[in-house]
Parts: C-alpha cells; structure tokens; sequence
C-alpha cells in the first residue's frame, strides 16, 4: 500500500489557537497527498488559519458535532487511506506518520493513538471505563484507548464504519463496527499532546455529556 493517496481529516470548531500547527504539522508527512479542515461553524479565525498552513477548508454553516462534521469530510474526498486527527494537537500532529505507517504496510486496517498518561488530574476515569467495557462486550476487542480520535484506516475499514455516529459516541462505535467485521486494529504509543479537561465545572460537564452519549451509542450498537 505504500504510495497510495492518503487523506487527512481535522474535525474544528474554535481551533484558532492550534489548527495552524496541526495542518503544518501534517503537511510535513510525505505520505499525506489531502488535508481538509472541517470547520464546524466556528466564530473564531480557524478556518483563515488553516487555509493559510495549507489545508483546504470545508465551512459547514451550523455547529454539527464533531460526528458529523467527519462525515462531511469524507464526503468531500476520496483516498486509499484516512487519517482522522483533532484540531488541537498542534505540532504533535507530526506523530500521525506512527499511525500511518502500520496501515501503509500492511500491518493492520486500523490504527488508534495511545496518548502519554495525562499531564493534569481530569476526572476519575468513569467515561473512559465505560467505553472499554462496551469495546469489549459487543466486539470482544480490549482497548486501553478505545475513545482516542486520532486514527488512520483503510478505505475499506471506512465504507465498513461509514457514516459515523453522531456526538461522542462516534468513536466507540467506529471501534465496534470495525471490529465486528473483522478487521485488524491496531493501538499505536503517540507522544501526542492536546487541550486536557480538568476537575472543574466545565470539566465534570463535558465528561458527564460523553459518558451519556458513549452510553446511548453502546444500547443502540448492543442491540442491533
């Protein structure tokens, strides 16, 4: 599979303080012939800052969720193989080449990103136990980083897991389709870094929101 056109993604809503360095960042792997920002109606300068580091850049007109805003990514390119990256890795983004290569090479359909332990306290660990336990009773897959979305796949793993869920399911539920149809998936140690949510107000809110939504997208995957 080496040399086939490879297609980067970035979900973005209100990146501005990052999306630069990430699309550059990418732009500096070989391998990466499309970058497509989605902005997903941010009111910051996010889609003028990825457009300048050299990224094409697909407005959508309302705020969609970051399920949705992939599924218009994807809608608006065509490759061999998909990188799924967050806007706010900035130049860590340059470790997605550890993730391309296993899938450029034959070693797996799916790779999925393995953070460093976090640098700040976040919540206690609920969302996250959650979501490995479902990986495990509907696909029989154990995961030590089941909702990380930074990911690179084959097309053939994409049309499997395509469309993706909506909210902060779609992680969860890409792992389980891809799983249950047998691909390989593989979990890549990245020395990766993004925005980290702490124990705060908004913190605890954003957690229980995923954990709700992981919650509902794993009744729905179970039952069907």
């Amino acid at each position: 599979m080496p040399g086939q056109p490879v297609a980067a993604i970035i979900p973005a809503y209100n990146e501005e303080e990052f999306i630069f360095d990430t699309v550059a960042a990418l732009k500096n792997i070989p391998q990466i012939t499309d970058i497509v920002v989605v902005d997903d109606a941010s009111t910051d300068s996010t889609a003028q800052l990825a457009e300048a580091a050299g990224a094409r850049v697909l407005r959508l007109s309302g705020n969609s969720g970051k399920g949705a805003a992939l599924n218009s990514g994807i809608a608006a390119t065509s490759a061999q193989v998909y990188l799924f990256v967050d806007g706010d890795l900035g130049t860590s983004a340059g470790e997605s080449r550890l993730l391309l290569a296993p899938v450029l090479e034959n070693r797996a359909d799916m790779t999925i990103a393995q953070f460093p332990p976090p640098r700040r306290k976040g919540g206690f660990g609920l969302v996250k136990a959650l979501a490995r336990q479902g990986v495990k009773h509907c696909a029989g897959l154990k995961l030590k980083s089941p909702l990380s979305g930074q990911r690179a796949m084959t097309r053939e793993v994409l049309e499997k897991v395509y469309p993706l869920a909506g909210g902060y399911g779609v992680e969860v539920v890409m792992t389980i389709r891809a799983a249950r149809a047998g691909f390989r998936i593989m979990e890549v140690p990245v020395r990766m870094y993004h925005v980290e949510t702490g124990r705060d107000l908004r913190g605890f809110w954003h957690r229980g929101r995923q954990f709700w939504h992981i919650a509902l997208a794993l009744a729905r995957t179970a039952a069907r």
